[in-house]
């Protein structure tokens, strides 16, 4: 099977707005979480959020053009652009459209644009629909992410949105490597993007009890396997990686970052939200990841937990770890980064495979922000307070969504494996 690796890396989040921000953040277990400006949340029960401050869409969508996209589309088009810079490949493939077939863009988001639709709801009830916008089917679409980074880019090869809640970052990063690996193209801008903070995605969120009340502090209201967690911080923001074949990387010079080894997707096929008890589909997915990507448990150095600072969440993903890493699991290093940058949704996993790839790159593992008080139910070391140098050969990276979907990335140093 043809190799596949990472050349480019894009982000934006609470954190800030681009890659270099929010490593920086993230290693110091600098949160990004606040109050609510994007509408007035004053008398609700939930007033905090991990908001994208001060964006400009307008390089990318200058003028009235910016009608036509939507802010989870914006978010998808500027992390693009830095990772296809990141990448080399700034122009694009306007001026070689048949390398342009060979190129590909698989981001999906987990609800798209959902205020777009609450606010054009209002619109109709009030107006009628003569005051709705032709704009407003495009900017509301899931797909219409991907389809604005192929048109800029000129991305003519496959393309894909796929929408599984949390774990829809990870699943679009995977999906690409299946395509590369099979033949279907050499390149693959790849992850995931959210813009959910509004009246009905927060109160969506609040009805459910699933999110922090820590509104007084809200830089610690997101703290992955504290004790004191109650909930997680929703965000907004978008992160996407560039995965190329090998070959063809090398034969264009690019710098290579780490190499995508393997990928599993489960169900769980056991609740609309919550995990079962041990977490049998994540371990399972987990298992399988470390399988397609040939290793054994004791190759894995550091697991980029999903962490969402939730009660079942957490406990459960760290006895999923324990029963897939047995006694190999007191030696890795599992932390989230959410507890920096609150929980991206459907931007989770492409967010946190850029995390996890520059782990690997500089040989430093981020902290769990805001893990003050460890709670006993999980004992593993999750790497509280300061970021944590370490010789890593490979990271697992996990994924787990609404409706039981789990999926998992296994990255490995490329200084290990270029010659494999």
């Amino acid at each position: 099977m043809r190799r596949v690796v990472v050349t480019g890396l894009g982000a934006l989040s609470p954190c800030g707005l681009d890659v270099s921000s929010n490593w920086a953040a993230v290693l110091a277990g600098r949160s990004g979480v606040g109050p609510i400006t994007a509408f007035d949340a004053s008398g609700w029960p939930v007033r905090i959020a991990g908001e994208v401050r001060g964006f400009d869409p307008s390089p990318w969508f200058p003028g009235a053009s910016r009608k036509r996209a939507d802010r989870f589309t914006w978010f998808a088009v500027a992390a693009a652009d830095e990772a296809l810079r990141d990448a080399g490949l700034a122009g694009g493939f306007a001026d070689d459209p048949r390398a342009g077939e060979r190129a590909g863009v698989y981001i999906g988001t987990g609800i798209g644009g959902i205020d777009e639709i609450q606010r054009t709801g209002r619109i109709v009830d009030e107006a009628g629909p003569r005051r709705v916008s032709p704009f407003f089917v495009p900017r509301v679409l899931a797909n219409l992410a991907a389809g604005h980074v192929a048109m800029r880019w000129k991305l003519r090869g496959p393309s894909l949105c796929v929408n599984t809640a949390c774990a829809t970052g990870n699943h679009s990063i995977g999906e690409a490597w299946r395509a590369i690996r099979a033949g279907d193209a050499d390149i693959v801008v790849a992850g995931g993007t959210e813009a959910g903070i509004s009246p009905v995605g927060i109160g969506g969120f609040v009805a459910m009890r699933a999110l922090s009340r820590r509104n007084e502090e809200p830089a610690r209201a997101s703290r992955p396997f504290d004790r004191d967690r109650d909930g997680f911080v929703v965000s907004e923001g978008a992160g996407v990686v560039v995965l190329e074949e090998l070959g063809h990387a090398r034969a264009r010079g690019a710098r290579i970052y780490a190499e995508l080894v393997g990928y599993a997707l489960t169900n769980d096929a056991h609740h609309l939200s919550a995990p079962p008890p041990g977490h049998e589909g994540a371990a399972r997915c987990m298992a399988l990841a470390l399988r397609s990507a040939g290793l054994a448990p004791g190759d894995i150095d550091h697991v980029n937990a999903h962490g969402t600072s939730t009660p079942a969440n957490d406990a459960e993903e760290v006895r999923a770890i324990e029963a897939v890493f047995g006694d190999h699991a007191r030696r890795l290093l599992v932390s989230s980064t959410k507890g920096a940058t609150g929980h991206l949704l459907g931007a989770a996993g492409g967010i946190e495979a850029v995390f996890s790839v520059l782990a690997l790159h500089h040989g430093i593992v981020p902290p769990t922000a805001n893990l003050e008080h460890p709670d006993p139910a999980c004992g593993l070391d999750h790497v509280p307070g300061e970021a944590r140098r370490a010789p890593l050969r490979a990271v697992l990276s996990n994924a787990f969504g609404f409706g039981g979907t789990n999926a998992c990335l296994v990255f490995r140093r490329w200084a290990d494996s270029e010659e494999a």
